[in-house]
């Protein structure tokens, strides 16, 4: 039995983001290698953000339109970033960080909620 859309959408939207935090960020850590190696290692890991990223929308689109699935990216975006930061980056998270990223995600009720 397939797997729900929602549950694939959701799934693939968060591994591919994972494989975008490293690509934007995860360099961070290797200040002192060449800018151009950071390029090419940073698009050979988006090419993974990419082969998930894309079919998570094809399979999303049409459950969700295009907006929820922006939002819903974004959300998690948000989320993976958090961890990524303060685990991999080992930088502290504070409050107002913290306050704002909650503000971002609120969107997301207004994108969801259904207005009459």
């Amino acid at each position: 039995m397939p797997l729900p859309v929602p549950v694939m959408t959701i799934g693939l939207l968060m591994a591919s983001n994972i494989f975008m935090t490293f690509a934007w960020y995860g360099h961070l850590k290797f200040k002192t290698a060449p800018l151009v190696v950071v390029i090419f290692v940073s698009w050979g890991i988006a090419l993974f953000e990419y082969l998930l990223m894309v079919p998570a929308n094809r399979i999303g689109h049409g459950y969700f339109n295009a907006a929820e699935l922006k939002t819903i990216q974004e959300i998690i975006t948000l989320s993976v970033f958090v961890i990524f930061s303060w685990t991999y980056l080992k930088e502290p998270l504070a409050w107002n960080h913290l306050v704002g990223f909650g503000f971002i995600a609120a969107g997301g009720f207004f994108v969801f909620h259904k207005w009459v």
